[in-house]
């Protein structure tokens, strides 16, 4: 099995990207649910700032102290909600290049393991 999986590392074809492109989907997921469910809220304990819901009204009209209704109002800036979706890019990046580090190293391992 670990044969097996090693010579799926170090092929690419279709089939391989497709089944990287739905796991990366559901691990978008898990990193969503880390910021915004783990992360933000720790940040926000500490800092007693919840950045979900920062904003600036772009009309007059615009009255309400949450984003949700803030949007029903009018036109917002929700410069809250980039942060956390910025935060969210970071982490997955980072997390994305472990991995590809990880691989490029078991690559270049098997290499120098291959009879001459």
């Amino acid at each position: 099995m670990l044969k097996e999986f090693q010579e799926f590392i170090s092929k690419g074809n279709v089939m391989d990207l497709a089944v990287g492109v739905i796991i990366g989907a559901a691990f978008g997921k898990i990193v969503d649910s880390l910021v915004n469910d783990i992360i933000m809220p720790f940040i926000g304990a500490l800092g007693g700032v919840d950045f979900s819901n920062y904003f600036i009204g772009l009309s007059h009209n615009v009255t309400a102290t949450n984003l949700a209704d803030a949007r029903k109002q009018g036109a917002v800036f929700a410069y809250g909600n980039f942060i956390t979706v910025a935060l969210n890019f970071l982490i997955l990046a980072f997390i994305i290049f472990l991995m590809v580090k990880a691989v490029n190293n078991l690559r270049k391992r098997l290499e120098r393991e291959k009879p001459a």
